[in-house]
């Protein structure tokens, strides 16, 4: 989709973008395929088998369907697990500048993961980034879907012309999103996702959210 417009409004994606923890989710990741036998993967090694919806990364890990009701513990151990271990993590080099940049120059931001809004919220204030978004919302239903739905009701309750909005997320689901929406997208390469695989939809790929920044 062409877009002659430029971006006023910035939807920024949290975990693996905003956030800098991949070791957590790799950690937990590994963590809770320990009980199954199944080698503990590196970082490069989970973003070669990556994807969303997250039980689809669960079934290519274990080679076959999910049980009935094994969804749910799963995604119940990965959050105890990854609870813990963000806890060593922290923002993005170039996040807090990225967001000064931006305001300063003149448009507006908001937050939107898919990680629960009850957790969301407290951590982004922890940061202190808080005062930077319009709007923060994390996910408020079942986890593990995609993004697309949650962006439609994000950019209404704004109140922005999605052709003026520029999504910048780690995965293909945020580029998904956005052009379900009208969006444009960049999507950056220090979260979940190898670069050939972001490289796949044709949308702008880069290495720093600074870099980011450039595209709106």
């Amino acid at each position: 989709m062409k877009h002659d417009k430029s971006a006023t409004h910035i939807v920024w994606d949290w975990n693996g973008t905003l956030f800098h923890d991949i070791e957590a989710v790799v950690g937990a990741t590994n963590e809770v395929f320990r009980p199954y036998g199944l080698p503990p993967l590196t970082a490069e090694g989970f973003r070669e088998v990556y994807t969303r919806p997250i039980w689809l990364l669960y079934e290519r890990m274990l080679g076959r369907p999910l049980r009935d009701g094994e969804w749910l513990l799963l995604d119940t151990a990965f959050h105890e697990h990854y609870h813990r271990l963000m806890l060593d993590c922290g923002l993005t080099g170039d996040c807090r500048t990225s967001l000064t940049e931006w305001e300063r120059a003149g448009g507006s931001q908001s937050l939107l993961s898919m990680w629960t809004h009850e957790r969301l919220v407290p951590k982004v204030t922890e940061f202190g980034i808080h005062p930077h978004f319009r709007r923060i919302d994390g996910l408020r239903a079942e986890a593990g879907g995609r993004k697309a739905e949650h962006l439609v009701a994000h950019l209404t309750a704004l109140d922005v012309d999605p052709a003026e909005v520029l999504v910048i997320g780690d995965s293909l689901d945020d580029a998904h999103a956005a052009q379900h929406v009208g969006a444009r997208a960049v999507l950056y390469t220090g979260g979940m996702s190898l670069r050939t695989e972001l490289e796949t939809l044709g949308v702008p790929v880069v290495d720093t959210l600074a870099e980011a920044l450039g595209h709106a």
